[in-house]
């Protein structure tokens, strides 16, 4: 891959726009099958209207030209406020649980507005080639980009929850498994770098720029492809792993379908006292979006609703930290670290040399992975991926579920925050998940992603595998 620090001015310039056109068009593609009616519900506190996310992810580009398009004019006053989320910075904002209690915008409207800031960047964008301050626009844009394939994500766990099987998702045949996938592989402990080690020189925070609070660009030459990372994933340090094994395949349905059966939901043996807490409350017995009908568990997932029997190859979806690691100790085993997890991704290679996937250093592809790019809208069974696995023999780390490690989302030492209200505000009772999904783009995600989520969260698409000492 050609790093933008490598690239030519011109060249640089037309990546992000080419890479701006494909990210606003995909966002645009998701919603496509959408009634107008769909746009604008929120089922649930923790999901926002679909329309709320085409707007928001065009307020973050807006507020890139308010800072650095003399002249700009803001669209809407009312709009500043409605599609901003959280970021205090920016002022007054609607609370999140509210996003589906009012009917304007209107979706026309908001597709109105996305279609003005589209043409305004776009339109900025050519007119960048060796303007001063250039290179941190540019570093701007690839972070939002980032920021909207977020989003996309997101819209997918929405919609899900909105609709379900409603939704015509454009799906294609899931694969079959190519081989079995068995036992844990057992990995060397020692040293290990943990973290993304791409360091560049950032700009001054007091060079007087005109960046929004939210978004300075510390990361100025940040790259294209897969030299981007987040500040969460910085700086690379080193950790002392002890020797562990991790399991070559994602805790299956069939598997957790045992765990149910032993009445792991009623037994607190298993549950840590809050996950215990969240339990009793809440009347869970299985995962999010399973059923019981006439004493059987079924799954509705988009294409239907299916006997959980039936998908017992599946790895299991949905399933909070609570959870994941309430079945790991009923399995007499543990959930790896962040650490154990990177080393198995990345760091396996004989003379250990560390690599950027655990197949290697090649860029994700349908052949390996299941990514949103493979169009399935659903997870793969395991060892349907067998190109995408590492020499230990661990499949699918890399997409169909995020997974739960038992690591805290903490900064790294060292840290320093890149984009002000983006990560780092966010250091304090989440878990780290890692890997990526089903509904993340190929160009998003990256063996040192760290995802974060509240342990009781499971509206996501979270799975996990098991650990234990060696």
């Amino acid at each position: 891959m050609v790093s933008i620090i490598q690239q030519s001015a011109e060249s640089k310039t037309r990546s992000i726009i080419d890479l701006y056109k494909s990210v606003r068009a995909r966002t645009m593609q998701i919603v496509a099958p959408l009634e107008i009616e769909d746009y604008v519900i929120q089922t649930a506190e923790f999901m926002s209207p679909p329309r709320w996310h085409i707007g928001h992810t065009s307020w973050f580009f807006e507020t890139l030209l308010q800072a650095h398009q003399p002249g700009y004019k803001v669209y809407s006053e009312d709009y500043l406020f409605y599609f901003n989320s959280y970021y205090e910075g920016f002022g007054a904002r609607i609370e999140r649980p509210k996003r589906g209690t009012r009917s304007r915008p209107t979706v026309r409207e908001t597709v109105a507005y996305r279609t003005h800031v589209d043409e305004q960047m776009l339109g900025f964008l050519e007119a960048m080639e060796d303007k001063p301050g250039a290179a941190t626009v540019l570093a701007l844009v690839r972070l939002g980009l980032e920021h909207e394939m977020q989003h996309q994500e997101l819209l997918v766990y929405d919609i899900k929850h909105l609709l379900c099987d409603q939704y015509n998702a454009p799906m294609k045949p899931a694969p079959t498994p190519a081989v079995t996938v068995e036992g844990m592989a057992e990995i060397k402990g020692g040293l290990f770098t943990l973290g993304c080690a791409n360091q560049v020189q950032s700009p001054d925070r007091g060079s007087g720029m005109g960046v929004p609070p939210m978004i300075h660009a510390q990361d100025a030459h940040a790259t294209l492809n897969y030299d981007f990372a987040f500040d969460n994933e910085k700086p690379a340090h080193q950790v002392f792993l002890q020797d562990y094994a991790i399991d070559r395949a994602l805790v299956t349905n069939a598997d957790f379908l045992e765990f149910i059966r032993d009445r792991g939901y009623q037994d607190f043996r298993w549950w840590f006292s809050e996950g215990w807490e969240v339990v009793n409350k809440e009347q869970w017995r299985a995962p999010m979006y399973w059923e019981l009908h006439d004493g059987d568990w079924m799954i509705r997932d988009f294409s239907g609703l299916h006997p959980a029997a039936s998908k017992g190859t599946e790895p299991v979806s949905h399933v909070s930290f609570f959870e994941a690691s309430a079945f790991a100790k009923w399995a007499g085993k543990r959930l790896p670290t962040e650490a154990e997890w990177e080393k198995a991704a990345c760091g396996a290679k004989q003379n250990g040399e560390r690599t950027a996937f655990p197949w290697g250093n090649e860029a994700p592809d349908t052949a390996g992975v299941n990514l949103f790019e493979n169009g399935l809208w659903s997870v793969a069974p395991v060892g349907a991926f067998p190109a995408g696995q590492n020499r230990y023999g661990c499949h699918q780390m890399i997409g169909d579920v995020w997974e739960w490690t038992t690591s805290d989302y903490v900064p790294y030492p060292g840290f320093k925050s890149e984009f002000d209200e983006y990560n780092d505000k966010w250091f304090v009772n989440q878990k780290i998940l890692r890997g990526g999904s089903y509904a993340t783009p190929q160009s998003h995600i990256r063996a040192t992603y760290r995802n974060f989520f509240h342990a009781h969260e499971r509206w996501m698409l979270s799975g996990f595998r098991c650990a234990k000492d060696a």
